[in-house]
């Protein structure tokens, strides 16, 4: 038998159809890659019993010729999802064992459709972070390494632990957020496939918030159509969430294939910037032109706003995080540190529960809107924002279907190597992926190549709002060019 964890989801979802396999086979050679496995540190929790249940209850329901789209696929969840009765900690020392007593509605939309749940994916604390190290757990190791070397690398952030877990083998799919970058970036550095739907596609209810007007859930995977699979079930309407969109979620796998001949693909001249690897820039052009050899028309089209959106992403989204983070306080739920009073108990819980890069947001957040600070800052910071938001509006207007630009600045670096003397290049990595979230659109970033030392690296497409079946259809594209990743496993 074919080696059950190296499967796409969709080979998957066949073979359980065909009952080549049984689902509680499938899960099994999954719990004991994640144990082989635990020295990459994607998994935070493991849930093996519920998951052999789960995958008795599919393969019962598949065997009556039953069984949901996602019937017996075993899938990670980002530690951000609130799952019944098992901890979830976002990753943060001050969450603690919290074990919510509810399910998140992107959760229970998979295990509605059958998926088998493995366990809990580590990712950066409240998912600040763009290399998975700021986890209370600990760093994501990447499962990829530079040629002739053991240096271990980081997987991207802050949904690090999906990634990896991806990329590795350790589940079909995984779920995962997007704020600022943080599925397509680890998508990027993993050799994997990350989607961030259209703001509101996805329900954000029993999701842990950092930014709440930039967190989108979306789905990680190995190959464009099985990320394709997994947003159907995601997506949909939430009357939970005030901000998800009532409107009927497509079969975005029926996209796939399709052709791409006529679409308008626009370069923003803004994207191209001084000091550019030049490998980067070399899989920028060698992905137009796969797209162009497929019957897509390039035009070049300007987004003259964009130097400004890293700065006014780091405004908007720490603000609205301080705001949000407000509510850890020991009282309710989660760690406590006494006190001699309740404010020394709030000071003492969220002074031990808080790590560095999370405070330093709070404190950024609190600043910017203090009362002598809030029209300098964040308010213009939203102007900037609404400014952003009309340059692509501009370039969708003028019949471009979808945008390509690099997905990272670089291929991903080692444990340790940037951010510690200045956050602000750590900052930096999210340069290509803020303006997308800032202006609530589609993003995908898919693998196009490798570098110099071997690793991975991604492209991204920029669709318009709730287009997402042509960011699948002109993926597939770049994928099919392309071929796909895999690390050699040096971890078992």
């Amino acid at each position: 038998m074919t080696d059950l964890t190296s499967l796409t989801l969709a080979e998957a979802r066949d073979g359980l159809a065909n009952k080549s396999f049984t689902a509680v086979e499938l899960t099994d050679a999954h719990l004991n890659a994640i144990e082989a496995a635990r020295v990459l540190n994607a998994y935070v929790l493991e849930t093996p019993d519920q998951a052999r249940q789960m995958a008795q209850a599919a393969d019962a329901q598949i065997a009556k010729g039953g069984g949901g789209p996602l019937a017996g696929i075993p899938l990670g969840i980002k530690d951000l999802f609130a799952t019944k009765g098992e901890r979830t900690t976002a990753c943060s020392k001050i969450l603690g064992d919290f074990t919510p007593t509810y399910e998140s509605t992107v959760t229970t939309q998979l295990w509605r459709d059958g998926a088998v749940l493995l366990g809990k994916l580590n990712n950066d604390e409240f998912a600040m972070g763009s290399s998975n190290e700021t986890s209370c757990f600990g760093p994501v190791v990447n499962p990829w390494r530079r040629a002739g070397s053991d240096a271990k690398l980081v997987p991207g952030g802050s949904s690090g632990g999906s990634a990896a877990a991806v990329a590795a083998g350790l589940c079909l799919g995984a779920t995962a957020t997007d704020t600022g970058g943080s599925i397509r970036q680890p998508a990027a550095f993993t050799g994997t496939v990350g989607i961030k739907p259209t703001y509101g596609r996805c329900s954000r209810w029993g999701i842990v918030a950092f930014a709440s007007s930039l967190d989108q859930a979306g789905p990680i995977a190995r190959t464009v159509r099985d990320s394709a699979i997994l947003l159907r079930s995601m997506a949909g309407h939430d009357p939970k969430d005030t901000t998800s969109v009532d409107r009927p979620v497509p079969n975005y796998e029926s996209a796939i294939g399709g052709s791409v001949k006529g679409m308008k693909i626009g370069i923003p001249k803004e994207y191209r910037l001084d000091g550019m690897p030049a490998e980067i820039e070399k899989l920028w052009s060698q992905g137009a032109e796969w797209l162009k050899a497929a019957g897509a028309e390039l035009v070049e089209v300007s987004l003259p706003h964009t130097k400004y959106a890293l700065p006014a992403y780091y405004i908007v989204a720490p603000a609205e995080a301080s705001s949000n983070l407000a509510r850890y306080d020991g009282v309710r739920y989660g760690a406590r540190v006494s006190g001699r009073n309740i404010v020394e108990m709030y000071e003492n819980t969220r002074a031990a529960g808080f790590g560095a890069e999370v405070k330093r947001r709070i404190m950024i957040g609190t600043y910017v809107l203090s009362a002598g600070y809030y029209d300098a800052y964040y308010l213009r910071a939203q102007k900037v924002r609404t400014l952003i938001k009309r340059d692509f509006e501009q370039c969708f207007d003028q019949g471009v279907s979808a945008i390509l630009t690099p997905a990272t600045p670089s291929a991903a670096f080692g444990v340790g190597e940037k951010g510690g003397a200045d956050p602000v290049e750590m900052y930096l990595n999210d340069i290509f992926t803020v303006t997308v979230n800032m202006a609530g659109l589609p993003g995908i970033a898919v693998p196009a190549g490798r570098d110099s030392q071997g690793l991975p690296l991604g492209l991204q497409l920029i669709g318009r709002p709730f287009d997402e079946e042509t960011l699948f259809s002109l993926g597939e594209v770049i994928e099919q060019s392309a071929g796909r990743f895999v690390p050699t496993k040096w971890w078992a």
